[in-house]
């Protein structure tokens, strides 16, 4: 079986070390290389896990004080299951066991800040300061330590020797080490791939960091871990170094990639977005992941690359395996293009992610936004499916994640857990539980929830003596005034609801027991999760598997859930907020604490069957179909796979055919493309002799299509007597045999002239901006030409936008703009060349019919660009249904495309083709069957004079 290379920042797995007795006491055998652990050892393996969304630093410092609740942290603070080994708040799983059961959606530790395992620390210096306040002084300071630098290298012959690190660091390299489960990374994407293997789905490789600076590790040390991570636990390690990683993790990831992507956009004066040294670090992370996929990467592999940390790595692998199986999935939100524009980077960042086969998001509105913005700032033509670029097509597509219902079950059964559940219900007896936790940050809401329950507590004071609200509430060094404003709201509450014998409001700002965790969701009569912004909060799944009533007299419980998380479009029978409405929250926590049995009972059965189907094992196969279809037909569509057209096969088929129809495209195709200053294309001798010597045969029917309006199209053919033409795309016909000027119209002119009245109001406020920029009018299209404006880079984002404005403001009319070389042309979409051929394919078959004829047997279309696209895809499913026997697709050039031949002599060769294709018609053909005898004659005598000798 070929390997599915998982590629996420953060391994599952990381190492503690240990003095060599400390370790001895310690070992504990390797697991089983793909062994599923007993329900026995699973009820044990639970790991508070950090997710994605932990914010990190390698020198966070001390948090600002918070006002706690002393006796409700001296409650859920320590675990009576704690042993003197793991003396913690917090219990792991056993260590070095693959199988743990990860939380989804912990935001935890900090990296840095955790004092669980014994690793080294980081030999980075502080980055420079990034405030906009001085850059211009740390810039000049940079600049001169680095001419400093250059001149002692100068002046020194040896090679400078590489700085030692820290005293702290050093013996590393003796310590005995055991591997452990790491404290950072995606939860949710754990427990969705283990699930995958586990059933035997997939088999996957893990390529990621270990978690903690490497940098104190020797070469030695490095080979000895490389080797044991492989073979016993199939993860690849990357090396970055600590620069590189607390620069790229901490300081673009978290500062500015993190924010933008839920609407924050960092733009305090502070802010170390402004400064560009972290996307350095970020580009060297990435090509450093890039090189340990390709090192890895075998024929048939398969390569999913996850979340923002590593946008650029799909981009960056293509460039070295252009038909490589290459996956892309974002766990976070994606915001509008308005929001993603404001990243200077923005270009890098899309073209990284268009390196992938398929790129994926956890929701329709997250895909919608990714499409909107490679339209705007990329100028490209975007469809419902993804993106199409100039020599390949990238899907794009939507598939939440979910839990392991099972997993979470086994976890459940643990004792630990039923300890807690009990301690819940007895302090807190006859009380209504809303649970929410949280990160303590301006994303996840915390704020507006505290202030939204202030208010239901003053609104509706009959609720006061009986609700109270835990919020389990995981900070940040990094939001002082958020922690401050918080405390305030606490402060408030407290004093204006609390009394000797309740307290409304349990605020911990720690994490707990993952069984606490557990025991909480079991008895919670609400939850409420108040997110900003958020990609798929997880815990919303957890909490209703955890309402079945099956551990707990308490079921059902009713969901709060913000509108603007990923959760609200994949649940439909929650109780939906919006955080910023104070009033409308306070209103649906009495909604949900006054639902009757009945209600919460058939909105539980919906929550529920949808936790259920859509589980993360559900989620990793599904992605993994997807990937495989999508990779398929691009292989099938490139222009490598391919194959040149064949012609004595051709030739073959069309001797035998007794009814022959072409499809020929005019630009690009019959004829090469002209000059871009619009001088119109004139009627080469040879195109029309061709197609006059292919219609001389009466079995053969020629159309030709073209986007031109009809009166150039006809005006080229003036003397291709007969030829059948199809003008402006499908717009207008022009039957085979009828006389010149007897042109069908297919649209309705009234309601063209109705949209592009609204259409041209918009291009002229684009063209007043881009000096050069014309609007060509045709009978049912415009195109907007950018070609001769000075400014191309303005030119193109102006063209972006307005292409997108007409995209989503015009989307009633049934048109679509599409940008096309140097212009964007619009027009109706459901006329094309597709429903042109469609018409006369079907009226000659009527005609044929009426005249007792067999249908058409022989079927030749060709093309060259997207518009041609639609009607090879018809053809060939004329031939896949079996409604047509001989088939020909036939694209001329080199590029994507569903033909099932090419012609890469371009417009030269398909001539030659037609040409010797008229020749069989003469030498086997009978006379009577040729339109013509005058022109029969004139056929015979080219052909003699062409034999005879010299």
């Amino acid at each position: 079986m070929a390997a599915t290379h998982i590629v996420s920042l953060f391994l599952p797995y990381t190492l503690s070390f240990h003095d060599v007795k400390e370790n001895e006491r310690r070992r504990s055998p390797s697991p089983p290389r793909l062994e599923k652990p007993s329900i026995e050892k699973r009820k044990s393996l639970m790991i508070d896990l950090p997710s994605r969304h932990s914010a990190a630093s390698l020198f966070s410092g001390p948090t600002p004080p918070l006002t706690p609740n002393t006796a409700a942290e001296g409650f859920f603070s320590p675990s009576p299951f704690a042993t003197e080994s793991q003396p913690l708040k917090r219990q792991f799983s056993k260590p070095g066991d693959p199988r743990s059961l990860a939380r989804s959606d912990a935001d935890v530790t900090e990296w840095g800040r955790h004092q669980v395992y014994n690793q080294p620390q980081s030999s980075a210096k502080p980055l420079p300061s990034g405030s906009i306040l001085d850059f211009a002084r740390v810039h000049e300071e940079i600049e001169q330590q680095r001419l400093q630098k250059a001149k002692k290298r100068q002046k020194s012959s040896p090679p400078s020797r590489a700085p030692r690190a820290p005293s702290r660091n050093r013996g590393y390299g003796s310590k005995a080490w055991t591997v452990e489960d790491a404290l950072q990374g995606n939860g949710g994407l754990t427990n969705a791939v283990r699930s995958a293997v586990d059933s035997g789905q997939i088999e996957v490789q893990w390529i990621g960091t270990l978690g903690f600076p490497t940098d104190a590790l020797p070469s030695n040390t490095r080979e000895q871990i490389d080797d044991h991570m492989l073979n016993e636990y199939q993860s690849e390690i990357v090396y970055v170094t600590d620069k590189d990683l607390d620069g790229c993790y901490a300081h673009y990831c978290k500062t500015i990639l993190w924010p933008i992507f839920h609407y924050q956009v960092p733009d305090h004066p502070k802010s170390k977005a402004y400064a560009d040294h972290s996307w350095e670090f970020y580009r060297n992370l990435n090509q450093a992941f890039a090189d340990k996929v390709v090192a890895s990467y075998k024929k048939g592999d398969t390569i999913w690359v996850h979340d923002y940390h590593l946008l650029l790595v799909p981009g960056m692998v293509r460039k070295k395996f252009p038909d490589a199986q290459i996956g892309f999935f974002l766990h976070t939100a994606f915001p509008s293009s308005e929001v993603f524009r404001c990243l200077a980077t923005r270009k890098e960042l899309l073209e990284g992610m268009l390196g992938a086969n398929l790129v994926a998001f956890q929701t329709e509105e997250y895909s919608q936004h990714f499409l909107q913005t490679c339209s705007r700032l990329l100028t490209v033509e975007t469809t419902g499916d993804g993106v199409q670029l100039d020599n390949h097509f990238v899907n794009v597509t939507n598939h939440p994640i979910g839990i392991n219902p099972p997993a979470i079950q086994e976890a459940r059964e643990a004792e630990e857990v039923k300890v807690w559940i009990k301690n819940i219900q007895e302090r807190y007896k006859d009380k209504y539980l809303i649970v929410a936790r949280d990160k303590l940050d301006g994303v996840h809401g915390v704020r507006q929830k505290l202030l939204a329950y202030e208010l239901f507590l003053n609104k509706y004071p009959a609720w006061a003596e009986k609700t109270v609200l835990i919020q389990v509430a995981t900070s940040t060094s990094e939001q002082s005034e958020l922690l401050t404003t918080v405390s305030d709201i606490c402060s408030r509450i407290d004093n204006a609801h609390s009394s000797l014998v309740h307290q409304p409001l349990v605020f911990l700002k720690q994490d707990i027991d993952f069984s606490q965790y557990l025991a909480l969701l079991t008895v919670a009569d609400v939850l409420m999760v108040c997110a900003l912004r958020d990609g798929m909060n997880l815990t919303a799944h957890e909490y209703i598997f955890c309402q079945d009533g099956k551990a707990s007299s308490k079921k059902h419980g009713p969901l709060i859930l913000s509108e603007f998380t990923g959760s609200a479009a994949v649940f439909q029978d929650h109780i939906p907020i919006n955080p910023w409405d104070y009033r409308k929250q306070a209103d649906a926590i009495k909604t949900a604490l006054e639902m009757d049995d009945a209600e919460k009972q058939y909105r539980y059965k919906n929550l529920y069957s949808m936790v259920m189907n859509q589980t993360g094992g559900h989620w990793a196969e599904e992605l993994g179909r997807s990937l495989n279809r999508v990779h398929e037909e691009h292989n099938q569509r490139s222009s490598s796979a391919v194959p040149r057209l064949s012609t004595t096969q051709i030739s073959e088929k069309y001797k035998r055919a007794s009814h022959r129809v072409f499809i020929i495209d005019y630009e690009g195709t019959l004829a090469p493309h002209k000059t871009r200053e619009g001088v119109p294309l004139t009627s080469p001798t040879r195109i029309v002799d061709t197609l006059n010597d292919l219609m001389v045969d009466g079995k053969n029917i020629v159309y030709v299509m073209s986007g031109r309006r009809p009166e150039e199209i006809e005006s080229v053919f003036r003397t291709a007597t007969g030829l059948g033409l199809i003008a402006e795309n499908g717009c207008f016909v022009r039957e085979y045999g009828a006389a010149a000027h007897s042109w069908e119209i297919a649209v309705d002119k009234d309601d063209v002239n109705r949209w592009k009245k609204d259409v041209k109001a918009i291009l002229r406020y684009y063209q007043e901006r881009m000096e050069g920029s014309y609007i060509e009018e045709r009978h049912c299209s415009l195109i907007f030409r950018y070609e001769r404006v000075e400014d191309q880079e303005a030119a193109m984002r102006n063209v972006g936008d307005c292409a997108d404005q007409i995209n989503s403001g015009c989307k009633s009319m049934r048109i679509h703009a599409v940008p096309v070389g140097k212009a964007v042309l619009v027009e109706q979409v459901d006329f094309s060349k597709g429903t042109a051929a469609t018409k006369v394919y079907n009226r000659l078959c009527e005609q044929n019919k009426a005249r007792e004829l067999q249908p058409p047997d022989f079927l030749m279309v060709v093309g060259d660009d997207r518009e041609d696209e639609v009607v090879f895809r018809w053809a060939n499913q004329l031939a896949k249904n079996g409604t047509l026997s001989n088939v020909f697709t036939v694209s001329v050039g080199k590029r994507n495309t569903e033909a099932q031949a090419a012609l890469t002599q371009g417009s030269t060769g398909l001539l030659t083709v037609l040409q010797k294709l008229a020749k069989i018609s003469l030498d086997q053909t009978p006379a009577d069957y040729f339109t013509s005898p005058r022109k029969y004659a004139n056929l015979v005598a080219k052909r003699d004079q062409a034999i005879s000798p010299l």
